[in-house]
């Protein structure tokens, strides 16, 4: 049995862990505690001065100034961040919390867990790849289309706050993010090598796959050189768009089939693809990258239909997405400046969330699609049409008494949908600040005799504008062809206008 190792922390706070090496990362082994409730990871390698002074920022006040603020208590969730530093024979290291139990399988792969994943950690490489959701994984483990949406987004928020407090990850990828596509939850590791510009450079240029292109171009001059492109909240913002890509549609925004000739050298094929000649697979007017056979060559089948762009194109993630992908793949991948941030990423999921239909189709695992603002929508995954009325919210804001203007908002109604305070007020928003009581539903949409009907919940001065009655809380309208409804008479309250999609 393991000796139990008791050590003191830097802050002289008290330290155990059990002695028996659990996990090798990439640069730390780490240990767990007697009770599990934390880890202690040591570096291999000696840590000089400016490591060990990022180190001391990073459980310091870099932390205090996420967590221990108004609202700190949200991000403990989205964090994996580390607590203490420990020094102990000679080695240096951290402490962190341990990952929540929902980030490590319970079923694991396919075939009674044959490939022995069941209980090791939800690296994100297994959602982001067709070939693995195909082939490998066990279907309870798959999640479906609405929880990559809500992965997407929380991991946008945590990125957004980092950036916020002018902090770089340097190494988003799906190895430093753990999710959870069964409830929809993600958290970002490896905290410990944040970039803090003029301070604390980076440490790595990155995981392949999701190194900017400015990045690779340059990684050949020395560090000094100022034409060195490190690591940065600008190069953060490319890996965060493939991330959000490959957990979306399941394949590689720069991977495709390209041809550089007959005997280049594949590892520098690879290269110039993510690199100088970097190209969007989607591009609406260079469909050079697009030959996902030649990419995928023995794996196309079982990688099918994520592969087949034309099948299932990145149009399916909707108008939103649409907008911030060609930001990232065509304008940003030669232009940093031009890629959206964290917080562009975070509100076109939102919105996209709002436009969002159950398929109705029981063994689509997908389960979910995005209207596409069709007259006969359909599941892009599994054919299967709309059958029914589908009611269309059109939202419009009002910047003077009794003007509404249009907001390119609209919100998709399903039975047993819910209303929210972020629908109902423009001053609302779905984040980390929105408070218990706007987190409670204030409505509710269903299905009842043949149409469909809107109940007032919560709201106290919701009115049918076509005859100017108040709809008291307890009671339904019905949603027919050009209703208005107005949710709320107080600033920032929202109209609808309903159309009726057949």
């Amino acid at each position: 049995m393991a000796n139990t190792i008791k050590i003191k922390a830097t802050d002289g706070s008290d330290v155990e862990y059990i002695d028996q090496m659990f996990d090798a990362g990439g640069m730390k082994d780490v240990y767990f505690s007697p009770d599990k409730s934390y880890v202690v990871a040591f570096f291999r390698d000696k840590q000089d001065f400016n490591a060990k002074d990022r180190l001391q920022n990073i459980v310091g006040k870099y932390r205090d100034n996420i967590f221990n603020q108004a609202g700190g208590d949200y991000w403990k969730d989205l964090y994996c961040w580390p607590t203490k530093i420990v020094e102990y024979n000679g080695k240096l290291g951290l402490t962190c919390p341990a990952y929540q139990k929902h980030f490590y399988f319970t079923k694991g792969s396919i075939n009674n867990d044959f490939l022995g994943i069941k209980g090791k950690q939800k690296e994100g490489k297994w959602y982001a790849s067709a070939k693995n959701l195909n082939k490998f994984l066990a279907p309870e483990e798959k999640g479906d289309w609405f929880k990559y949406f809500q992965i997407c987004i929380r991991i946008s928020r945590a990125v957004k706050r980092l950036h916020a407090a002018g902090l770089a990850h340097s190494d988003l990828s799906y190895k430093n993010v753990l999710i959870d596509p069964s409830a929809g939850l993600a958290s970002i590791i490896d905290i410990d090598g944040l970039v803090v510009p003029g301070k604390f450079p980076p440490d790595v240029i990155g995981t392949p796959d999701f190194i900017a292109p400015e990045v690779l171009m340059s990684k050949h001059l020395p560090i000094t050189d100022s034409k060195r492109v490190l690591p940065s909240i600008k190069t953060d913002r490319h890996a965060l768009a493939v991330m959000i890509y490959m957990y979306l549609l399941h394949r590689h925004p720069l991977k495709g089939g390209r041809y550089f000739g007959d005997g280049f050298d594949p590892d520098k094929e690879e290269e110039r693809k993510m690199g100088a000649d970097a190209l969007f697979i989607e591009h609406p007017t260079d469909r050079r990258n697009s030959n996902m056979k030649r990419e995928y060559d023995r794996d196309y089948t079982i990688c099918l239909p994520f592969i087949d762009v034309d099948k299932i194109p990145y149009t399916v993630c909707g108008p939103y997405l649409k907008k911030l992908f060609n930001k990232a793949f065509i304008d940003g991948v030669k232009d940093p400046d031009a890629r959206p941030s964290a917080v562009e990423w975070e509100d076109a999921l939102l919105k996209t969330v709002d436009l969002m239909q159950p398929c109705q189709n029981p063994a689509c695992w997908h389960k979910w699609f995005v209207f596409d603002n069709s007259t006969s929508p359909k599941c892009p995954f599994c054919g299967t049409e709309y059958k029914g009325q589908l009611p269309v919210l059109n939202l419009y804001y009002s910047r003077k008494e009794g003007v509404f203007n249009p907001e390119n908002y609209r919100l998709m109604v399903y039975n047993k949908q819910l209303l929210y305070m972020w629908h109902v007020n423009r001053f609302v928003y779905a984040n980390e600040k929105t408070t218990p009581e706007q987190k409670i539903p204030v409505g509710d949409f269903h299905f009842h005799n043949n149409k469909w009907i809107l109940i007032n919940r919560k709201l106290p001065s919701m009115y049918d504008k076509d005859i100017d009655k108040k709809i008291e809380i307890g009671e339904a309208v019905e949603l027919t062809e050009g209703k208005r409804i107005l949710l709320s008479k107080e600033d920032g309250g929202r109209l609808i206008i309903v159309q009726l999609v057949k």
